[in-house]
C-alpha cells in the first residue's frame, strides 16, 4: 500500500496505465484519424482507369524526382560505359518506337478518359520525354515519373521485334501517366504512420511479444495492401500501355507471345502472384485477351492507311 503523503492514513488511488482507454491509445485513435484524412483526403478519380487512385506527390514534384533519378541512372551508366551513343542503331530504332507512343498519348488520354466519363488529364503535357539505351544483360526497362525512359539491352532478344518493344515500352510510359510513383509514395506515408502508431501503442509490452506483433503488423500490410496495390498497378498499365502500342500502329497482338516468353526468364521460376507485385502470368495473358478486341479498335481508329489486322 501507498503512504498518503498528507498523512490520511487511506491508501492513494492508482494511477491509470496504458491499456486501453490509456494515453497511448488517445495517440493511436489520433494516429488513426489523421493517417485516414490524409488517406482519403488525397483520393481521386483515375481518369485511365475510372478507378480510386491517391497521390503523394504533385505532378510538378514527381517530374522534378524521375529528372534527377534519370540523371543519376545516366551518370551510372556512362561511368561505366554502358550508355549507348544516341545515333547508334540501336538508340535509333529505340528512340523511333518511343517517339510513335509519345505522339499517340494525348489521342488516348482522351479516348480512355471519355469511356471513363472523366476529364482529360493535361499532367503528360509537362512531361520532360527522353530515352537512353544502356548495354546490360538485363531484360528491362522503365519509365521514371516526368517521362524520362530507359531501356536494357538485354531486353532486345526478349522483345524480338518491334511491335513487343512497343508494347514494353508503352507498359512503362503508362506508369508514368497513371503517375503510380506518386500513389507508391501515398502508400508508404500510409504504412509508415501505421508502424509509428503501432509501435507507441505497444510501448510497453514484452520485448519479444513487441517483435511478435509488429512482424505479423508487417506481414499483413505486405500481402494485404503492399503487394495486391503493386498487381494492381501492373494491371493498370498493361491496359494503358497495349492501347497506347495499338493506337501508335503497333501490333497488340504481340502482347501474348511477348508475355509467354517472359514468362520463361529464370527458368519459368517464380513466387506465387500473393507473394509478388506482378500478376501470375497465366493471369496477365488472360487479361490482356480479354482486352483484345478494345486495342485492335484502336489500331483500327488510328492506323487506318495500313492493313488491318486479321
Amino acid at each position: 500500500m501507498r503512504v498518503d503523503p498528507y498523512g490520511s492514513g487511506q491508501a492513494a488511488p492508482q494511477r491509470r496505465g496504458f491499456g486501453l482507454g490509456g494515453i497511448r491509445w488517445w495517440i493511436l485513435i489520433l494516429f488513426a484519424g489523421y493517417a485516414a484524412w490524409s488517406w482519403f483526403g488525397s483520393a481521386q478519380t483515375d481518369p485511365y482507369t475510372g478507378e480510386t487512385a491517391h497521390y503523394g506527390a504533385t505532378p510538378e514534384e514527381e517530374v522534378e524526382l524521375g529528372a534527377q533519378a534519370y540523371q543519376q541512372v545516366q551518370g551510372d551508366a556512362a561511368a561505366q560505359g554502358a550508355l549507348l551513343p544516341p545515333d547508334s542503331q540501336v538508340s535509333r530504332q529505340i528512340r523511333d518506337i518511343a517517339g510513335r507512343l509519345v505522339n499517340r498519348v494525348p489521342q488516348v488520354t482522351a479516348d480512355l478518359a471519355a469511356m471513363n466519363q472523366q476529364q482529360a488529364p493535361t499532367d503528360y503535357q509537362n512531361f520532360q520525354w527522353d530515352v537512353s539505351v544502356i548495354q546490360s544483360d538485363q531484360a528491362n526497362a522503365f519509365c521514371l515519373p516526368g517521362g524520362k525512359m530507359a531501356v536494357y539491352t538485354g531486353l532486345l532478344p526478349i522483345a524480338e521485334n518491334e511491335n513487343a518493344m512497343a508494347i514494353v515500352m508503352g507498359h512503362e510510359i503508362a506508369h508514368a501517366l497513371l503517375r503510380h510513383g506518386s500513389q507508391r509514395m501515398a502508400q508508404q506515408k500510409l504504412v509508415q504512420m501505421g508502424q509509428l502508431a503501432a509501435g507507441m501503442a505497444l510501448g510497453g509490452m514484452d520485448p519479444q511479444q513487441q517483435r511478435a506483433i509488429m512482424g505479423a503488423l508487417g506481414a499483413g500490410a505486405q500481402y494485404g495492401f503492399i503487394l495486391p496495390y503493386g498487381r494492381n498497378h501492373e494491371t493498370q498499365a498493361d491496359k494503358v500501355g497495349l492501347m497506347l502500342a495499338a493506337a501508335a500502329c503497333y501490333d497488340p497482338r504481340e502482347a501474348i507471345p511477348l508475355w509467354e516468353r517472359m514468362s520463361q526468364l529464370g527458368g519459368g521460376e517464380r513466387p506465387p502472384e500473393f507473394a509478388s507485385t506482378h500478376p501470375d502470368p497465366a493471369n496477365r495473358i488472360q487479361t490482356l485477351q480479354a482486352l483484345m478486341p478494345t486495342a485492335i479498335e484502336f489500331h483500327s481508329k488510328y492506323c487506318a492507311g495500313q492493313p488491318p489486322l486479321q
